[in-house]
């Protein structure tokens, strides 16, 4: 059965069209998107503009419980490197109830902030002990069913940990639910492609970063994903931190970019995330590769990493909320512009000639990247593309009035105290109705209450 929405606005990927009819099938792909259109009685009328769903390219669902704990003074100098520590000691409570409960939670609220599919970086693979479950794939299976639950789009990276540093270090106690042979690896991508495929999640995989892989683990790893599906997305934590690089150039003589360039065949299917410091070989290489450039504006600034260089970027690009410190899609693509300005001291520095609106502009990219790099069909509003899309509401105090590009640019820059998105369609089904997930108040309550037994667990 085909259903229908029409929008008197709405942004396609060649940007804003008038009197839209959108239609899709069973299966939640779109089957037309025509301009130009004259609104059918049959065909109900979308509240507001039509905007792409936002893909979500990193995420550590379980995070999201620790997100404003750790914002106190620890060391004379707070990093990255000490949050890491705090974090571990969390995810070393962890149980599957607790995880698909902080997942469901999460999920319902990025579908709520815009986001209509994620790709989960998921690296805690083990009991408490470090030894594995008697299913190994137990909290793979539990973020599944939460994604389902919640009804986002999922691609799910299982993350590849071995070692605790660059040259092969022996992994740490405060990593022993990460470690994996490639091997069981493997093995685990074999158990979780039929279920992925049921679901119609995408199944790829994840090596945690240069340091937590050694050469001949990353060799044999993505062999081996090769076997399972040529086609998989990979993403990889790299040059996160200036620590990182020189520890890097201290192995093996390179960058951290650079090594990686020299030593796998990375193409389209591959994310760098972060990828926040790289000279400008590193950027225009990388670039040149297809690579998509994974950027977490929010978490970035939350854990003082960087300032990716946006303008030196001729490449795709897309915006994940790795930790949740923020789960907003607007608010990651103003935190990256308004990084730029800092960087720069200039304005408007993600639009060019093209597409002067800065937050059309980021939209169209950040939604092209990140269907790439989620490696499912959710590139926005046209034939082919799953039916993802978000409708803004046009009686919000910051868009009142406005046209609907500008409407857009206020969503994005000007309406965080409350929420400016009307309704959420996922594959074709609504998920959001004035502003609320329908499964907003169970989501929330198993959220609240897994946090609770985790904060005091001894």
């Amino acid at each position: 059965m085909t259903r229908t929405l029409f929008a008197a606005d709405a942004l396609l990927p060649s940007g804003w069209a008038k009197d839209v009819l959108l239609a899709w099938d069973d299966a939640g792909q779109l089957t037309r998107v025509e301009a130009g259109a004259s609104a059918s009685a049959n065909a109900p009328s979308a509240t507001g503009p039509l905007v792409p769903g936002m893909p979500n390219l990193h995420s550590h669902a379980f995070q999201r419980a620790i997100a404003g704990l750790t914002e106190f003074r620890g060391e004379a100098n707070d990093s990255f490197w000490s949050w890491r520590t705090l974090m571990y000691r969390f995810a070393s409570r962890l149980d599957p109830v607790q995880l698909e409960a902080i997942a469901f939670g999460l999920y319902v609220e990025m579908i709520e902030a815009g986001y209509t599919s994620v790709c989960e970086f998921h690296y805690v693979h083990h009991d408490v002990d470090g030894r594995p479950y008697a299913d190994d794939a137990t909290l793979s299976l539990a973020l599944l069913r939460a994604a389902q639950r919640a009804g986002i789009g999922l691609t799910l990276l299982p993350v590849l940990y071995q070692a605790s540093g660059f040259g092969g270090l022996p992994p740490n106690d405060g990593q022993r639910r990460f470690i994996r042979s490639t091997d069981s690896m493997l093995r685990l991508l074999e158990r979780l492609k039929p279920a992925c495929d049921a679901q119609g999640a995408r199944l790829g995989l994840a090596p945690h970063s240069l340091r937590a892989v050694p050469p001949e683990g990353l060799r044999e790893a993505l062999a081996g994903l090769n076997a399972i599906d040529a086609t998989a997305p990979v993403h990889i934590h790299i040059a996160e931190q200036t620590k990182e690089v020189d520890d890097c150039i201290a192995w093996s003589g390179q960058r951290p970019v650079e090594w990686l360039l020299d030593h796998a065949d990375v193409d389209a299917r591959w994310c760098l995330v972060h990828a926040t410091h790289m000279d400008a070989d590193e950027y225009r290489r990388a670039a040149a590769s297809g690579a998509v450039a994974g950027l977490c504006p929010t978490t970035e600034a939350n854990l003082g990493d960087g300032i990716f260089d946006l303008p030196r970027w001729h490449g795709a690009w897309g915006v994940g909320s790795d930790s949740h410190v923020c789960v907003n899609a607007a608010e990651e693509l103003l935190m990256l512009e308004y990084s730029q300005r800092l960087a720069t001291r200039q304005r408007n520095v993600a639009a060019d000639t093209s597409q002067p609106q800065v937050a059309t502009a980021m939209t169209m990219r950040a939604v092209e990247g990140g269907a790439r790099a989620s490696g499912r069909p959710v590139a926005g509003l046209a034939v082919g593309q799953q039916a993802d899309f978000i409708a803004l509401d046009p009686t919000h105090a910051a868009l009142a009035g406005l046209p609907a590009s500008d409407m857009l640019s206020s969503h994005v820059f000007a309406s965080h105290r409350t929420s400016a998105i009307d309704a959420v369609w996922i594959a074709g089904q609504a998920r959001v109705h004035s502003g609320r997930h329908i499964l907003h108040d169970s989501a929330t309550a198993g959220f609240i209450a897994a946090r609770r037994q985790l904060l005091n667990t001894p």
